[in-house]
């Protein structure tokens, strides 16, 4: 019996982990980006693990945008500073909306996506939503959901 539980709380931890390694990691900007037109310049975020969705129990920073897009340029460029800010500490999400997503951002975008780019979404460490919004949001607006999201 002993065996079975240590065996059963080992399997929990090992997919813990599994689960927290596949969030989006280094997060870097094309470093091609026209920010003054809609020129596709393609990817704006380069990373790994870009196909990634929320997987743990950390608040999350949510991006969906175009490539073509001058708005989610300038978006994207706040975005991967607030990852230096926070990376570790809050799990980011990218969603190529011209690219094809994964299952896990599927969800993410049918449920919060309504036709406008870019797009950000703060989710607490439960899931719940925290801060919805279209356009370009300032750094500074983000990172005070963020640092409450964090407390």
């Amino acid at each position: 019996m002993r065996l079975m539980k240590a065996f059963a709380i080992s399997a929990l931890l090992f997919l813990g982990l599994l689960t927290t390694a596949f969030a989006a990691d280094n997060l870097k900007l094309n470093p091609k980006l026209h920010y003054d037109s809609d020129v596709n310049d393609g990817l704006l975020i380069t990373g790994d693990n870009l196909d990634a969705g929320v997987t743990s129990g950390k608040p999350a920073y949510v991006i969906l945008y175009g490539e073509g897009c001058y708005n989610s340029k300038r978006q994207a460029r706040r975005t991967v500073s607030l990852y230096e800010k926070y990376k570790g500490r809050v799990q980011f999400v990218v969603v190529d909306l011209d690219k094809k997503v994964s299952p896990p951002q599927q969800e993410l975008q049918s449920k919060y996506y309504r036709g406008y780019i870019p797009h950000v979404v703060v989710l607490d460490s439960s899931g719940a939503a925290l801060y919805k919004s279209s356009g370009e949001i300032e750094e500074n607006v983000i990172s005070g959901v963020l640092d409450k999201a964090l407390q």
